[in-house]
C-alpha cells in the first residue's frame, strides 16, 4: 500500500475499541422491522419470516442482506432506491432484449439498482465499502432515485458508525460516495465514520482532484475537499484491509477498483461496483454503461474480471442487481458466462421508498 499524501500511514489496527452503547432507536420501518426482527443483543436479528435463506428478484430494491463465507460476514447495508432509465443509462443495450426479459424491468419499465455500502466483518474488525447515494441527485436521464438511509440501516444492525474502521471505496460516482462526510452542529464537515481509515485508488483520486473527472463525480466542497484531509491511496495489488486486496478495473472511472476478499476454505468474494450493472452485462460484456468513462478499458477489464469470477471457489458482490446483490458466475454448455443469485438472509426490508 502506497500513502502518497501527508497524512499517517495505514492503520493496522489489530483491534478496535470497545463498541459504544447500543444506537440510540431508529424511526421508521427501520426501527419496526429491527424490533420485530429479533433479540436486541442480536447484531444482525433475522426475523421470523426470514430464517431461510432465499434470492429475490432482479425487477426489486434490495432487502438488507447477509451471507456468511468461511470467516468473513458480509451485509449489504442498503442506503438508497433507484430505478435506471434502460435507455438512458444502457444505451448500448438493444431495446429488444428488455422486451425478451420484461422480469428485468420494474413495472414503471426501469432497472431496479440499489446503493449502499458492503459491511465486511472479520473478527473484530469492520471494512464498509461505498457508502450509499445519501443526499445526492440522480441525472433525470438517468433514472430517479432517492437515498439517506445508510446510518440509519447500520444502528438497526446495531452497529456503530465509530465501530468501522475502514471505509473503502471501489469508485468516486456519487451512489458511492453519499455518507462520506457530514455536517456538524457548526456546519463544520466531519468523517460519517470517525475511527475509520478512508481509502481509495491513487489511479482513482487524481484525475478527480484535477477535475478531469466530471460525469457521476462527488461534491467538491462536501466530498472531495473533506476526503483529502484524510485519505490514504493505495495501488492495485495492495492488501487493503486483513485478506482483501484491490484489483484496479478502470475504464467506468479513472482507478475504478474491485475488492478481492479471500475467506477460509480458499473462498473468494469479488466486490466489483460498477464494472457491471446489470447481470445482462456479464453474459454480453459488450454491453457498456452510459456513464463508462473509457468504452475500452471497461470491456478490457471485463475480461479479466470474468476469468477471475468464473475460478472455482469465487462468489461476487453487485451493489445494483436488484435484490440478488450476491451471486456466482458461470458458464453455460455454449460458454456463455451467467450470473447466478446465491441465498442470503434478509435481515430487514428495503429502507426507502422512492414514492
Amino acid at each position: 500500500m502506497t500513502d502518497r499524501t501527508d497524512h499517517p500511514k495505514l492503520s493496522r489496527r489489530a483491534t478496535l475499541r470497545a463498541a459504544l452503547a447500543t444506537a440510540t432507536a431508529t424511526t421508521g420501518v427501520l426501527a419496526a422491522a429491527a424490533s420485530a426482527h429479533g433479540r436486541a443483543d442480536d447484531p444482525h436479528p433475522p426475523g421470523p419470516t426470514h430464517r431461510r435463506p432465499r434470492t429475490g428478484a432482479l425487477n426489486v430494491q434490495s432487502a438488507v442482506r447477509t451471507l456468511t463465507v468461511g470467516d468473513v460476514r458480509l451485509t449489504y447495508v442498503v442506503d438508497a432506491a433507484m430505478e435506471l432509465d434502460p435507455a438512458g443509462f444502457l444505451p448500448a443495450v438493444p431495446a429488444d432484449h428488455w422486451r425478451e426479459h420484461p422480469g428485468d424491468l420494474t413495472p414503471s419499465g426501469r432497472i431496479a439498482a440499489s446503493a449502499g455500502g458492503l459491511l465486511v466483518e472479520r473478527g473484530r474488525r469492520r471494512l464498509l465499502i461505498d457508502v450509499g447515494l445519501g443526499g445526492n441527485v440522480l441525472d433525470p436521464s438517468l433514472g430517479i432515485a432517492r437515498g439517506g438511509a445508510l446510518l440509519r440501516t447500520l444502528r438497526a444492525l446495531k452497529v456503530p458508525e465509530r465501530s468501522i474502521d475502514t471505509v473503502a471505496f471501489t469508485h468516486l460516482h456519487t451512489d458511492h460516495t453519499g455518507i462520506g462526510f457530514l455536517r456538524d452542529d457548526h456546519q463544520a464537515t466531519r468523517p460519517a465514520f470517525p475511527r475509520a481509515d478512508y481509502l481509495v485508488a491513487d489511479r482513482e483520486w487524481g484525475p478527480f482532484w484535477r477535475r478531469e473527472v466530471t460525469v457521476g463525480a462527488p461534491s467538491w466542497d462536501e466530498f472531495m475537499v473533506p476526503l483529502s484531509r484524510v485519505v490514504h491511496r493505495f495501488d492495485d495489488g495492495d492488501e487493503i484491509w486483513p485478506g482483501v486486496r484491490a484489483l484496479i478495473t478502470p475504464g467506468h472511472s479513472p482507478g475504478h477498483t474491485t475488492y478481492v476478499i479471500s475467506a477460509t476454505g480458499g473462498r473468494r468474494i469479488l466486490v466489483f461496483g460498477d464494472a457491471f450493472h446489470t447481470p445482462a452485462q456479464i453474459t454480453r460484456p459488450d454491453w457498456p454503461s452510459g456513464p463508462d468513462t473509457d468504452v475500452d478499458v471497461v470491456l478490457q477489464a471485463r475480461r479479466t474480471l470474468l476469468a477471475s469470477l468464473t475460478a472455482p471457489r469465487t462468489l461476487a458482490f453487485a451493489f445494483h442487481f436488484g435484490d440478488q446483490a450476491f451471486g456466482r458466475v458461470a458458464r453455460d454448455a455454449t460458454g456463455t458466462a451467467r450470473w447466478h443469485p446465491v441465498p442470503a438472509r434478509a435481515l430487514l426490508p428495503h429502507p426507502v421508498r422512492l414514492t
